[in-house]
């Protein structure tokens, strides 16, 4: 153990004192920022110009909104029932960009369905539920109060409203939430990707250039990849740790001077010109719990790049050749795509069978979990995360046992080529 210590520190000096380091260290992070940003601002400039159908059979609206109304946003009532498909597909419909549907039941349980044509911008989306939702409290303290508008509104409930699409009106719409958790587990496999190739290049260099021959001497094959795999994981968390102040410092800034108007909910109750809330910002900055989210990133990937990494040093020491090491690149890139694939799967579709196997398959698991917990695993179901990371860790030391097996035999070996019949002969050697 404490040469595989002294090797990883050896790997560790001579990653942070490279000059590509230091600049992913910095790059990656404002990237991010930048990025983040422009969503930011799209978010809060995006403008459109709508005409909304509501369809109110009872009259309920009394073919009245709120005063002061969005200008970009021209309201008409129909006092008939309107079928979806219909709207969709009508002729005497194709004019309006969007059907709010208004029944007797908005009255008690403050729900209210808007189809759209194409999807609104977050603004667009939130001047519309202001403006209906502030017309229903007119009529709410009207109907069931002495009481004026705006003191009724002091002890209003909530309307929802939610917003599908015309075309397909029974589309699951993802919670930007679950986004955010697959956005945690891209990053997770991006850094493995990243810092495995760099074990790979590690070991295929020593191998190339003989020094592997002179390290061998005097430390165990084992000891050297576990302590490669362990020095390399370190400087990625020294730059995920970078990463994580960059941001952290630059999402503060951004939301204490640039978009201090789009995180304050108290626009939400001024005049709908001034309403710049963003969802986005929201998200960001309240829903997500991002304390838990960091802890089990770092649990997940240090357990994951485990698990990945010792293919990676396999693969280094297995490989004749750079080239070939190339070659069989290509499964090991497939399985992470494939990775990433299951994350989006379980965002729309989370509660199949598939997606529990994805949650608790080691391949795939630590992405998986980032999309559960962004989301949020319901009650009573917690545990299931555990179990995940139990099993993704009894598959990492397996999987580091046996590319030990392979490291071992294969360190030495150079200038041949690989074939499955010899690894398997490896793997069964003591």
């Amino acid at each position: 153990m404490k040469n595989s210590w002294i090797i990883a520190m050896r790997e560790l000096r001579e990653r942070i004192g490279s000059r590509s380091f230091v600049v992913m260290a910095l790059v990656g992070p404002l990237l991010v920022l930048s990025l983040t940003y422009l969503l930011f601002a799209m978010g809060e400039n995006k403008q459109q110009s709508w005409k909304v159908l509501i369809s109110d059979p009872r009259g309920i609206m009394e073919n009245k909104i709120m005063p002061g109304t969005d200008k970009s946003i021209n309201y008409s009532f129909a006092s008939d029932y309107i079928e979806i498909v219909d709207f969709a597909s009508g002729k005497n419909y194709q004019d309006f960009d969007a059907l709010v549907e208004v029944n007797e039941k908005i009255i008690t349980n403050k729900v209210s369905f808007v189809f759209y044509r194409e999807k609104p911008s977050l603004n667009m989306t939130i001047n519309i539920r202001y403006q209906i939702e502030r017309r229903l409290e007119e009529i709410l303290a009207a109907r069931f109060t002495k009481l004026s508008a705006n003191d009724f509104r002091k002890i209003k409930q909530p309307l929802q409203m939610s917003f599908k699409n015309a075309y397909d009106p029974t589309e699951q719409s993802s919670d930007l939430a679950g986004w955010v958790g697959l956005f945690f587990g891209t990053v997770i496999f991006v850094f493995i990707f990243l810092f495995g190739m760099t074990i790979l290049r590690s070991v295929s260099r020593e191998k190339s250039n003989r020094i592997v021959e002179i390290l061998v001497s005097t430390v165990h094959p084992r000891a050297l990849m576990l302590g490669k795999i362990v020095g390399v994981g370190m400087s990625a968390f020294i730059q995920f740790f970078v990463w994580t102040v960059i941001i952290s410092v630059g999402l503060y800034l951004m939301r204490e001077t640039v978009f201090v108007n789009g995180y304050d909910p108290v626009n939400l109750s001024q005049s709908t010109t001034s309403i710049a809330y963003n969802e986005f910002v929201e998200l960001v900055f309240e829903r997500i719990q991002f304390s838990s989210m960091v802890g089990y990133f770092l649990l997940f990937f240090a357990v994951g790049y485990l698990f990945y990494g010792a293919f990676f040093a396999a693969l280094g020491a297995v490989t004749g050749s750079e080239s070939d090491g190339q070659q069989f690149l290509l499964p090991l890139i497939a399985l992470l795509l494939f990775a990433l694939y299951s994350g989006y799967y379980v965002l729309n579709n989370p509660e199949t069978q598939l997606a529990q196997v994805y949650h608790y398959l080691p391949f795939t698991a630590p992405v998986v979990v980032m999309v559960k917990l962004a989301v949020g695993y319901p009650e009573g179901e917690g545990y299931q995360l555990f179990i995940s990371l139990l099993i993704l860790l009894v598959s990492a030391f397996a999987v580091l046992s046996l590319a030990g097996k392979l490291y071992k035999n294969g360190i030495l070996q150079f200038g041949h080529s690989v074939r499955l019949k010899q690894i398997f002969q490896w793997l069964k050697m003591k």
